[in-house]
């Protein structure tokens, strides 16, 4: 029998860790209607959450001793420490990733391990692509700009839509450890450390109950931690603007000198010059910015600090 290990990150999701597990223990019990073939191994990780979650997989976990466990973290670290936690405790033969909402169908896992779990199968990762799905029309062009923007800066392609949803082979996932950075974007080193990959498509669903952590303003931000992450883009254009910029005061001396020689001085214009010199300003701090962005990711990495902190585990 081959264990399936669930890495299931929550944060304040209460109502729907029980909903979750009842579902998802479903589809096992179709997997093995006719012969005992996998057995789950349920890990939520509680990111810090504020309400019962923890009370909940407590109790999860002492009428399911040995299919269920968690680990909770001392505060809230993140998803991707979530994930970096769960990884790196998954003892499965294959390894999944899903979130607790419901929103990444659990019945889609027939149709991966059907790929995957063939002596034939060339494929290492069964990862999903939600098709369509009703959200905010401001978060659905955020989120197709973002795709075209980090494919064309990082190295590695990024399918769009793509979710975090995918089942893995203990062989990819033992690479995917082998990446230890602290700033961490799952979707960039999943796609970073290669293996063949499939990609299934299924029509978005709403929610099973709550609401989502995620504002406008966090996927933004987490959007720049990506691209910053995976490219060093940002600094070259920083270069390209300050070596533009450069030129231009260059031809701007020389325009100076020159009429000052043929066509005497002028105290004339003192408010296009203060325009100018605020302008060269904010590039200035605008590549600053950028170039300070870097180097507090290279800060953060070399204090060797732990992605998370476990408080309890079972």
């Amino acid at each position: 029998m081959k264990t399936i290990s669930l890495i299931v990150p929550c944060f304040n999701e209460e109502p729907t860790v029980e909903l979750f597990y009842t579902t998802t223990q479903k589809v096992f019990d179709k997997l093995n209607e006719q012969e005992e073939r996998y057995k789950p191994e349920y890990l939520f990780i509680n990111d810090g959450s504020r309400d019962n979650t923890l009370s909940v997989m407590r109790d999860l976990n002492q009428k399911h001793p040995d299919t269920v466990h968690y680990i909770s973290f001392s505060r809230n670290f993140g998803k991707e420490s979530a994930f970096a936690a769960g990884l790196s405790n998954a003892s499965g033969d294959f390894i999944a990733v899903m979130d607790v909402d419901l929103q990444d169908p659990p019945e889609l896992l027939i149709q991966m391990l059907d790929i995957l779990d063939r002596e034939d199968s060339e494929y290492d990762v069964v990862g999903c692509v939600q098709k369509s799905r009703k959200q905010n029309p401001i978060r659905a062009f955020l989120s197709a700009s973002f795709y075209k923007v980090i494919n064309k800066m990082a190295k590695v392609e990024i399918k769009q839509n793509v979710r975090d949803y995918r089942l893995m082979t203990r062989k990819y996932v033992d690479a995917v450890l082998e990446l230890n950075e602290y700033n961490r974007f799952s979707k960039g080193i999943f796609s970073w450390v290669g293996f063949n990959t499939k990609y299934l498509e299924y029509e978005g669903v709403p929610r099973a109950a709550g609401e989502t952590s995620w504002s406008i303003f966090q996927l933004f931000e987490y959007s720049l931690e990506a691209i910053v992450d995976f490219s060093d883009v940002p600094l070259r254009f920083a270069t390209i603007v300050g070596s533009f910029m450069c030129f231009l005061s260059i031809l701007a001396l020389i325009f100076v000198v020159v009429r000052a020689l043929f066509f005497g001085g002028s105290v004339a214009g003192w408010a296009s010059l203060v325009s100018i010199i605020l302008f060269f300003g904010g590039v200035q701090l605008f590549c600053l910015g950028i170039v300070g962005k870097y180097i507090g990711k290279i800060y953060l990495e070399s204090k060797h600090r732990p992605q998370f902190i476990i408080q309890e585990k079972r």
